[in-house]
């Protein structure tokens, strides 16, 4: 894979266009249909594959327009939610574009149907992750058809990957997440850190992706409900992981 082009869209969402031998491209959670075109004609691209996180209709939204006018083949989990999938995709599934290999991951938390994609590292390239409503920087997604534990494992699924994989979310929550975080941990130096790069990159019209595995394992306080920093913080030190992460969540339901 050659290029993420980022299309920030919809307000807060991204998509991302995957450019691939010179003049073909794959896209991830195409919400706004017009926007992918335009990055198209500006690049010269061939549209060919559309892969779907989930069915929620600002990740799903330019789906039926981008294959009518483009015949690309669309991939995703959920076909009785995204009636127009040609390949249903489903957990350790492999999609193969061209020699790019892409990993499917099931997640199931934001969603039942959640799948995560993860271009596999090669030998001149990091492993990349998209990971649509399930994982973002700094935070994660709401869970909202299924409950808080099912969300905490399918997030150990994806943290136990590389530290160099390059995670791209559906979503720019960045500034907030971390402000939530520190109202868990308000002395926490990296996370202050973070949250001022965020808002000087937000200041000069830069997109706040990709973040890293190994930071969000570092750094992500919905990643860290095994710390017993983050358990002590709550008040919740002989908790479970997942009692702490339900907690978490709550909070940052009630924050925004």
């Amino acid at each position: 894979m050659e290029q993420v082009i980022t299309i920030p869209a919809l307000g807060d969402n991204y998509i991302y266009l995957c450019r691939y031998h010179q003049n073909n491209a794959f896209v991830i959670d195409p919400g706004d249909a017009e926007a992918v075109f335009n990055v198209l004609e500006k690049h010269s691209l061939n549209l060919t594959h559309t892969l779907t996180t989930h069915h929620h209709f600002d990740h799903v939204g330019g789906v039926k327009e981008l294959k009518k006018k483009t015949g690309c083949e669309i991939f995703g989990s959920d076909k009785n939610k995204i009636s127009i999938i040609d390949c249903k995709v489903q957990d350790r599934g492999v999609i193969a574009i061209c020699g790019i290999h892409i990993l499917v991951i099931a997640t199931p938390g934001h969603t039942q149907g959640s799948v995560c994609y993860y271009v596999q590292p090669s030998k001149n390239q990091d492993g990349i992750l998209f990971t649509g409503d399930t994982l973002f920087i700094g935070g994660c997604g709401r869970p909202i058809e299924c409950n808080a534990w099912t969300m905490w494992d399918s997030l150990q699924k994806i943290a136990a990957l590389p530290d160099e994989t390059l995670v791209y979310p559906g979503h720019n929550y960045t500034e907030e997440n971390y402000e939530f975080a520190l109202t868990i941990e308000a002395d926490n130096g990296i996370m202050k850190k973070y949250l001022q790069m965020v808002q000087e990159w937000q200041q000069q019209g830069k997109p706040a992706v990709p973040s890293r595995i190994g930071q969000e394992r570092a750094t992500n306080v919905f990643l860290r409900a095994d710390d017993p920093a983050i358990k002590s913080a709550l008040g919740m030190p002989t908790a479970t992981s997942a009692e702490v992460f339900s907690e978490l969540r709550l909070r940052k339901n009630a924050f925004g």
